[in-house]
């Protein structure tokens, strides 16, 4: 089936156009020159030549056997990767070479029977004295609406790994490797596109990553400080700890497979798999590439992690300051044997760090080097080695951006619009050569309006409006509100509606009122207010999404009294509001207040009921809200999409949407 890259309807193979939005499934529009018919499986636009292809990066691997694949453990039926630890466009095979069938595929010819996978790259003739057991290289997908079995079966949320679509024999042991991971939610391994299997070869598509930057390029970048090198130490373990079950920390050994994205979080291009038999080792050849060989029957340790930050220190010329030295020097020695005590080493380190208010430390030279223990859990060591919930390091972390944008819609069946919304954002921002500090303060106010024309739309106008002067005059500089000044605020807007009621003298279903959702932020610190059913959603990709806020209805009430949640709203009133600003005086309501911190990069969303009703977020935030985390997509065209999503399955209603983007980073500057 074709998913539409527009409203992601499947679509049958044969159209051309989508059924249910009427985008074209053949063609594209250029980002650059905003040319609309570049054929989708073109790699550049033929107007202003800007790449626009839809690229991946291909795994072509020889199936190893019996002794090959080593003692696999909990990893499963994996094949070995091979111990070359260079990347897939700098291998090399041959006839003679184990990959001889690949050695066949011409550049610009394709990986599949069915045309999809265009080879980008040359596969290079074999240079090296050794027996390489996988390539790798750049393919253009030239079907890039076709689902993928993988991808159909990791949609189908299935626990198991194979479906009805997908055949056992069909999905190579590594693309396994991929899809374990992947369900874990681990952003830094690639997430995979599709794979197969063709005689003893293995195939895996995957996200391609060759241009993302290399960790070894900004370590030995002069304004890396001390405390974001540890903080890439401390993403190393959490890695690590994700990828020893799988037999996989060798993929965390080769320096040129050490990424960062955009926010600069530690991420793999590719995995590689060890055998149980073989410890791999960083060398230092005279280039800036780091090989990996085997060293006689030892088994992978977390040693093999110090020798990658040795060879980290030694390849970009930084200077070891002296807590790193005792560490580093301990790791070999075998005193920390443990991944939860190397993470518990790397914690007090940073403290050390932020204790002398600098994110730097000249060498240390005194024979004691020693830092105080410092007690940071309470858990057992088993508890502490889980990824789960384990902070991103003891460091505190600080904003680097915050992005808005908000849109309102009448919907389809409504003749007028009684949502209303409001978005301040301010931004200071300091920047120097070795340091950059932003401070934000943002307020998001979202209000549903009820009272007929001339009435709703007043009530949630006055209520934005009486806000946001009212938070004007008293959010005190960098500092976020009490909650007793939030519901103050609530309580003014709810009067200034409640006066007008009474001042018009309408009564009953005549009264106009409003909901409400107001989210306010300074810097890593949020608060959240709501009266009635509006909401706030947050989504992490820890945690996915969330709804922050509880509706203030009937039916929520009778489940907070008990009452079975199909029995609470099989009532004919279940979806009345019991919460409302301005038909009754402040008596009346009682608006929740809640905080909370913003310690990883967040998406939230405000909206109105038009765009919650019907479990429209929970049922599509995989493809209308997750790709908007990352920095390089619009959130203007993001709100714009999740309107027409409200109007193709609700438009009931007037439909209103506020996304806020946050993106953190450690504070290396305290």
């Amino acid at each position: 089936m074709l998913i539409c890259p527009q409203c992601k309807f499947e679509n049958p193979n044969s159209n051309k156009f989508c059924q249910n939005c009427g985008t074209s499934l053949t063609h594209k529009v250029c980002p650059e020159c905003s040319t609309d018919d570049v054929p989708v499986n073109a790699l550049r636009c033929y107007n202003c030549g800007t790449e626009c292809g839809t690229v991946f990066w291909a795994i072509i691997a020889k199936e190893m056997t019996g002794e090959a694949l080593g003692d696999e453990g909990d990893g499963g039926d994996e094949g070995d990767l091979g111990d070359e630890g260079d990347e897939g466009d700098e291998e090399a095979i041959s006839s003679s070479s184990p990959l001889c069938p690949s050695s066949q595929i011409a550049l610009g010819s394709y990986l599949d029977s069915q045309g999809r996978y265009q080879l980008l790259d040359p596969l290079p003739t074999q240079t090296l004295p050794v027996t390489i057991t996988d390539v790798s290289a750049r393919v253009l997908d030239c079907q890039p609406y076709q689902i993928s079995p993988i991808e159909a079966m990791l949609a189908s949320q299935e626990s198991d790994l194979l479906t009805p679509s997908v055949e056992a024999g069909r999905i190579p042991p590594i693309a396994k490797l991929y899809i374990a991971l992947q369900s874990q939610g681990e952003r830094g391994i690639p997430p995979i596109h599709d794979a197969w299997q063709q005689g003893d070869m293995q195939v895996v598509i995957i996200e391609d990553r060759s241009n993302w930057q290399h960790l070894l390029d900004l370590w030995q970048e002069e304004t890396t400080s001390s405390l974001k090198i540890l903080h890439w130490c401390y993403e190393m373990t959490q890695l690590w700890a994700v990828l020893e079950p799988v037999n996989c920390c060798q993929s965390l050994l080769n320096l040129s497979n050490l990424r960062l994205d955009e926010d600069q979080t530690l991420a793999l291009q590719r995995l590689y798999v060890e055998s149980s038999n073989s410890q791999p080792v960083v060398e230092s050849p005279e280039d800036t590439q780091v090989q990996i060989s085997a060293i006689s029957e030892e088994p992978l340790t977390i040693q093999a992690l110090g020798r990658v930050w040795q060879g980290l220190f030694r390849q970009s010329q930084r200077t070891q300051f002296g807590s790193i030295v005792q560490m580093l020097g301990d790791l070999e020695l075998g005193k920390i044997e443990t991944i939860a005590q190397l993470r518990s080493r790397l914690e007090e380190i940073s403290v050390e760090l932020e204790a002398l208010g600098s994110a730097n430390l000249p060498p240390i030279n005194e024979k004691n080097t020693a830092v105080p223990t410092i007690p940071l859990s309470d858990e057992p060591e088993d508890s502490i080695s889980k990824t789960d919930d384990m902070p991103t390091v003891v460091l505190t972390m600080q904003l680097s951006s915050l992005e808005d944008a908000g849109r309102t819609d009448v919907g389809n069946q409504r003749h007028h619009n009684e949502d209303y919304y409001g978005i301040e954002t301010k931004i200071d921002k300091l920047e120097l050569p070795k340091s950059r500090v932003l401070q934000g303060r943002g307020l998001y106010i979202l209000c549903d309006g009820m009272g007929g024309h001339a009435g709703g739309e007043i009530a949630s106008e006055l209520a934005v409006n009486t806000l946001r002067q009212y938070f004007q005059k008293h959010w005190i500089a960098n500092q976020l509100p009490t909650e007793e000044s939030i519901r103050e605020a609530v309580y003014l807007a709810n009067e200034a509606i409640y006066k007008l009621n009474q001042q018009d003298a309408r009564s009953g279903v005549g009264r106009m009122g409003t909901t409400l959702a107001m989210l306010l932020i300074q810097d890593t610190q949020a608060a959240v207010a709501h009266v009635g059913d509006s909401r706030l959603y947050r989504l992490t990709r820890k945690r996915g999404l969330e709804q922050v806020t509880v509706d203030h209805e009937v039916g929520q009430r009778e489940i907070t009294r008990g009452v079975e949640a199909s029995i609470a709203y099989g009532r004919p009133d279940a979806y009345q509001l019991t919460q409302a600003l301005g038909p009754r005086d402040q008596n009346s309501i009682d608006p929740n207040v809640d905080f909370f911190q913003i310690n990883e990069d967040t998406l939230m969303l405000l909206v109105s009921d038009g765009l919650s009703d019907n479990d429209l977020l929970e049922t599509h935030w995989q493809t209308h809200l997750e790709p908007l985390l990352s920095s390089g997509i619009n959130l203007e065209q993001g709100i714009t999409d999740l309107i027409d999503l409200a109007n193709q399955h609700n438009g009931h209603d007037n439909i209103t949407g506020i996304l806020i983007r946050a993106k953190v980073r450690p504070n290396l500057e305290s």
